[in-house]
């Protein structure tokens, strides 16, 4: 099939700018994106243009540093585009989420935001910078993993739907957020870290040993900035690596653990890993 990149194509469409600030992205997956867009949305009321950078390649990255900031900053102002949508993680946000943040226009704060796992990078910038509009939830990427995945995803960037948010924000007010613990133990203490202060956080991870998990989670209770947060609340840890001797604590016990151990409140689990049950949780206040 022809692999759409053109914004001003289906010119009565909402468009969703699909771009890759990470690792590489492969054109076949899009090319799979685009065909559930089209099955699943053949009257064309919703499209998915991808932007041309996010198949370039540059070692590890779709395209070089200054490739991916400019693609992101390209669709983020872009009038045509009415929400971003990140293709995939991998690594890499972190490098050009400073140089992103000052070019953003008036535009770019209006749009939703979706994403998760590496894309907290930019996310906590961006969150950081006074963007409002921002998601944890289904990638791109992931739309093909299941209707529902895909469908929870295009509900909140097309309508900004709460229908389908991650469970326990129906009930608990406050501000909330959500990352992959790796990502966002690495922003502590640089420039993209934002204050959490009275927020319900949200954490997951993917491909950790358990002493990873605990390693991480001492060093992220331990910082002060943390310590403001009004309680964690433990995702889903998959794909955990082997661990021998066997650990002892599950990752969800070793987060209850740093959280007792630090006065933090633990306020039990999330609905959110890097799974197709991904739920839904938007930044700050809803």
């Amino acid at each position: 099939m022809a692999l759409e990149t053109d914004p001003d194509k289906a010119s009565n469409a909402f468009k969703i700018g699909a771009v890759c600030v990470s690792s590489r992205f492969d054109r076949s997956r899009a090319e799979a994106v685009q065909g559930w867009m089209t099955e699943h949305y053949s009257d064309g009321s919703v499209s998915v243009v991808f932007h041309p950078n996010s198949f370039l390649k540059s070692g590890h990255f779709a395209g070089d540093d200054q490739a991916r900031a400019d693609a992101f900053v390209e669709f983020a102002n872009d009038p045509r585009i009415h929400a971003v949508w990140f293709a995939r993680g991998g690594y890499g946000s972190c490098r050009v989420a400073e140089a992103i943040i000052p070019r953003l226009n008036p535009v770019a704060r209006q749009k939703r935001y979706l994403g998760y796992s590496d894309a907290g990078s930019l996310m906590a910038a961006m969150y950081k910078a006074g963007f409002m509009n921002i998601a944890h939830g289904p990638m791109a990427s992931d739309a093909v993993r299941s209707d529902a995945t895909a469908e929870r995803a295009l509900a909140w960037l097309t309508r900004g739907d709460t229908a389908l948010l991650e469970p326990s924000l129906a009930t608990d007010p406050r501000p909330a957020v959500a990352f992959n613990l790796t990502v966002l133990d690495q922003l502590l203490g640089t420039p993209l870290e934002p204050d959490l202060t009275g927020h319900v956080l949200m954490l997951e991870d993917v491909s950790e040993a358990a002493y990873r998990i605990d390693r991480m989670m001492f060093h992220l209770t331990s910082q002060p900035s943390i310590r403001r947060v009004a309680g964690i609340r433990a995702g889903r840890f998959t794909d955990v690596t082997v661990n021998e001797p066997d650990f002892g604590l599950t990752p969800e016990q070793i987060v209850q653990h740093w959280c007792e151990r630090s006065g933090i409140p633990y306020l039990g689990p999330a609905d959110i890993a890097h799974d197709r049950n991904n739920k839904v949780v938007p930044f700050g206040p809803r």
